[in-house]
């Protein structure tokens, strides 16, 4: 591997977003969906599942407080297995000093304050940074003097941390701590939970490591890998680069830990170690199992380590596994998931609709994935589903006014069959104000408000464009700036154009990615050498202030069918537009959507609006097949049909205008 040639994302300071469709996602997450998010860990939401999570940080600090009040006098309590979920007898009187929620409950505010951190970059907010600063005093409380913080153990008994690692989550919440801790460093400056953080991440790699008297042990949920990652190259403390790979090298070697561990616990269930991505050690994983969070979290982490320490075996099982994902496992829609069982991959092609799970974390994850393998190889397959999770199943988790979520998201709903079918039962019609399992709408937000992140990439030689949002974007090369003015309307429109700005000649080359869905498209900058290599095309040369590159991606309709190994989907066809994947709902089309046929011999693009949001629909030509009658069964034959024009929705807009039938896929 040749690091000189890896790539990193630009900084906030050097990205400025005001691109027409995602200003207005991010200026909801900021102005609605974070504050609504405090409120919701404040479990100040009438109506929605309580969150217990601040509630849980004051419940430790004030344990601490009284630990160091009463010193030799204290009796630290000990610890009794309380379960996986813990609710109060009496909800309306919960015991302030108890822990209540799922033992992962403390993540909720790490992937919070992360999203915060992100928005204070982007738009400043005084008032905002003092509730965050006020919420990190409140964490930092809870922590014990040893460098531990994870409440469960706090308040329940410390003498059970670290004895269930494949199930108690405390790294996978250390990981989220610190990333947000990283993230609100980087923002503002104050250090308080990045020291926090580092005290933590010292816990563990004292008890953690190869050498001899250390645990052997590895997270049960995949988190801590990318977190430690990000936290060596903010403290450049090698000792933390060296906790992630220990992590990533020890997993799946036998003796393999979780069964030695749970052999200690009587009674514990049975290890499914694909489902935590154990069955092998990960160099030799070659197909994406377990659950899918998880999944794309380690490996994350795993394209991390390879990037930074050169290790070819590692980014070897990277590109097999992205591949087992993107060829065999991948939904229209960027999710990821087949099955409710475990929350998991399925078997290859079984991408079943209406029961998907496509969990909006594992979407998220995906796009960490994804910009993680651009940054070893710029190669548009990486990008191209990294923009197919963000506009189709990541902003489909979030309504568009930001106030209710989706957990999961099937790509065909009937509302009687997710209300009636126990089958069906993860499967929700709307979306839910709030979870007691919260994970995914403040990973939303944290997505949304990192996006600058995503869209580019930069190494010594080349700043790359993969993602086409209208802003601006800065780098120095050889100390001279060069700054991009980019007018984009996409998803609505293919024609970008990008205006150079600069002080000085500066000489650069500038990748631009080009669309896999983007059939003859065409590029343009006036005097500069163009290479293609790898779905990217470089523009090479001196730039001058005023240079300008034009870009010109066609965006047709286009129907596509699955492949036959995708039983569910033989017969029928989904429409895509640009990065927009498409979707028929009931209040446009009628009840019964099983009924439509689609002939495609007439389609047309119109503008649109759903629940106020400017928009795009596809209108199809097509038929709806009359009923029969009520006899159960009839002899085959033609069925009498009317002709209808269906009308086609993007699928992140869809179930925000009530409760309603919808299909991405169609018979053809």
């Amino acid at each position: 591997m040749n690091n000189r040639l890896f790539s990193a994302p630009l900084s906030f300071a050097d990205v400025q977003i005001t691109d027409g469709f995602w200003q207005r996602v991010m200026e909801l997450v900021r102005t609605e969906v974070i504050p609504y998010q405090w409120d919701a860990l404040n479990d100040r939401i009438p109506d929605a599942e309580p969150s217990w999570c601040m509630h849980n940080f004051r419940a430790a600090a004030r344990l601490n407080e009284k630990q160091r009040t009463l010193g030799d006098a204290f009796v630290p309590p000990t610890y009794t297995n309380r379960g996986f979920q813990i609710l109060p007898q009496d909800p309306a009187h919960p015991d302030p000093d108890a822990f209540y929620g799922f033992l992962f409950q403390d993540s909720d505010f790490s992937k919070w304050i992360e999203a915060v951190a992100y928005s204070l970059a982007n738009h400043p907010d005084a008032e905002l940074e003092a509730i965050a600063d006020g919420a990190i005093d409140e964490v930092c409380a809870a922590q014990l003097d040893n460098g531990y913080l994870d409440t469960y153990y706090i308040i329940n008994g410390m003498d059970a941390a670290l004895t269930n690692l494949r199930d108690n989550h405390e790294l996978y919440c250390f990981g989220h701590l610190t990333e947000g801790a990283v993230a609100y460093y980087q923002a503002t400056g104050k250090d308080k939970l990045l020291r926090a953080a580092c005290r933590f991440a010292d816990y563990f790699a004292e008890r953690f490591g190869p050498e001899e008297g250390k645990c052997k042990g590895y997270p049960g949920h995949e988190e801590a890998e990318l977190a430690l990652v990000k936290l060596y190259e903010v403290t450049g403390e090698e000792r933390y680069l060296r906790l992630s790979r220990f992590f990533i090298d020890q997993r799946g070697q036998e003796p393999k830990y979780f069964i030695e561990e749970e052999h200690r616990r009587p009674g514990a269930r049975a290890t499914d170690l694909a489902y935590h991505q154990c069955e092998a050690p990960v160099r030799e994983l070659k197909e994406a199992l377990g659950h899918s969070v998880r999944a794309v979290y380690l490996y994350s982490g795993m394209a991390d380590v390879s990037r930074l320490t050169g290790d070819d075996s590692l980014y070897e099982a990277c590109r097999r596994l992205w591949n087992s994902i993107a060829d065999e496992k991948l939904y229209i829609t960027g999710g990821i998931g087949g099955t409710h069982m475990g929350e998991a991959f399925s078997f290859p092609y079984d991408l079943p609709n209406d029961s998907a799970y496509s969990e909006t974390c594992a979407a998220i994850g995906l796009v960490f994935f994804a910009r993680r393998m651009l940054q070893i190889a710029p190669d548009s397959r990486y990008a191209d589903v990294m923009e197919q999770a963000l506009y189709n199943t990541v902003i489909a988790g979030m309504a568009l006014d930001g106030k209710s979520f989706f957990y999961v998201n099937p790509l065909s709903v009937v509302p009687e069959a997710c209300q009636r079918d126990k089958r069906l039962e993860h499967v929700k019609p709307v979306r839910q104000k709030w979870f007691g399992c919260a994970c995914c709408p403040p990973n939303i937000a944290r997505m949304i408000t990192s996006l600058s992140q995503y869209a580019y990439t930069q190494n010594q030689e080349t700043l790359f464009t993969h993602l086409y949002i209208g802003g601006s974007a800065s780098k120095l090369f050889d100390g001279k700036k060069l700054t991009l003015n980019v007018d984009s309307r996409l998803p609505w429109d293919g024609h970008v154009t990008v205006a150079v700005r600069a002080d000085e000649p500066v000489q650069a080359a500038l990748a631009f990615r080009i669309p896999g869905w983007a059939e003859n498209a065409s590029f343009r900058a006036e005097g500069k050498q163009q290479t293609v290599k790898d779905g990217y095309v470089y523009f090479s040369g001196e730039w001058h202030d005023g240079d300008e590159i034009t870009l010109d991606f066609p965006m047709e309709v286009q129907m596509w069918q699955a492949n036959e190994k995708v039983r569910e989907n033989i017969g029928r066809v989904a429409f895509t537009r640009g990065p927009i994947t498409f979707c028929a709902e009931e209040v446009d089309n009628g009840a019964d959507l099983h009924l439509l046929r689609v002939d495609g011999k007439q389609i047309s693009v119109e503008e649109s609006h759903v629940f106020g949001h400017e928009t795009v629909a596809l209108k199809v030509s097509g038929v709806r097949e009359k009923p029969a009658g009520k006899a159960l069964y009839r002899k085959a034959g033609a069925a009498e049909t009317e002709p209808v024009t269906i009308t086609l929705i993007p699928y992140y807009a869809w179930a925000n205008r009530g409760l309603n039938e919808m299909s991405v896929w169609l018979r053809g």
